[in-house]
């Protein structure tokens, strides 16, 4: 009689509990199929667009572990477990995680910005957060650069999304900006024609757009001349070394008086 109670209750048992079984591990394999799916799709579509590699597997880990946690609830539900609870447990464990790691969060989610939307890239040089250098790679917390002295500068991925950024490198081309002040004896059409004449023989000096030079201010000691030249990006500074020098070399050769600074001694007797 015994035998026939236990009997039944495990029939019972294996009637409620195996279909509930069956129909997790159906739930188990449609899900998992359907996720590899999703995930394959999402790779291809982010893989057309050109997103970061990094970028890419990151986020794909990323879904794929939230989408396996949804898969799990699912299954556990299945199973006649209260997910509730369970629920409410990942939800304060994400805002725990969420409030310690708030700078890291603003960092991930700057560096998820910087690789979507690709306002710099690697190779650009850039002005950023009070540093100037040119990209050596764009991390997920962190973008790194090399300094125009060959300094590594590391920039947080929330402050440079957040932050202005100066790109010399988009267009492909600079202006250089530099001033020059002559004596006011000096005749400014004839000094005009000189400095324009050493941005006109200059090599790396762009003729489209066209240099300037054009009377800046009638400074206290001095008339300052807006010198402009034109150059690609990655001859800026030898285009900048070379027309201050030629430009000195010129003036003098011109006789142009280039105005310095003069002390005067006063002796009082007595």
């Amino acid at each position: 009689m015994d035998i026939e109670k236990w009997l039944d209750k495990g029939i019972d048992f294996a009637t409620d509990y195996g279909l509930k079984i069956v129909g997790a591990i159906i739930i188990w394999i449609i899900g998992s199929w359907i996720i590899k799916k999703l995930l394959k799709q999402i790779g291809n579509v982010m893989s057309k667009r050109g997103h970061d590699e990094s970028l890419k597997g990151f986020l794909l880990n990323l879904i794929s572990w939230l989408l396996k946690i949804l898969l799990i609830l699912a299954i556990l539900a299945q199973l006649g477990v209260e997910t509730t609870s369970f629920a409410a447990v990942l939800a304060a464990a994400g805002l725990a995680v969420g409030l310690a790691l708030q700078g890291s969060l603003s960092n991930f989610a700057g560096g998820v910005l910087i690789m979507i939307f690709k306002p710099i890239k690697i190779g650009d040089l850039i002005e950023a957060q009070g540093a100037t250098g040119v990209v050596k790679e764009i991390e997920i917390f962190t973008t790194k650069l090399t300094g125009l002295s060959n300094r590594e500068i590391i920039i947080p991925n929330g402050s440079l999304s957040n932050g202005n950024i100066i790109n010399f490198s988009t267009e492909g081309t600079r202006r250089v900006d530099l001033v020059f002040g002559v004596g006011y004896d000096s005749d400014i059409k004839q000094t005009k024609s000189v400095l324009l004449n050493v941005l006109k023989n200059h090599p790396k000096v762009l003729q489209d757009p066209t240099p300037t030079v054009n009377v800046l201010e009638l400074a206290d000691s001095s008339i300052n001349f807006a010198v402009r030249p034109w150059c690609k990006t990655e001859h800026y500074w030898d285009v900048y070394f070379d027309i201050t020098e030629q430009t000195k070399e010129a003036l003098d050769a011109a006789g142009i008086e280039i105005p310095y600074p003069h002390q005067v001694e006063i002796k009082k007797q007595g």
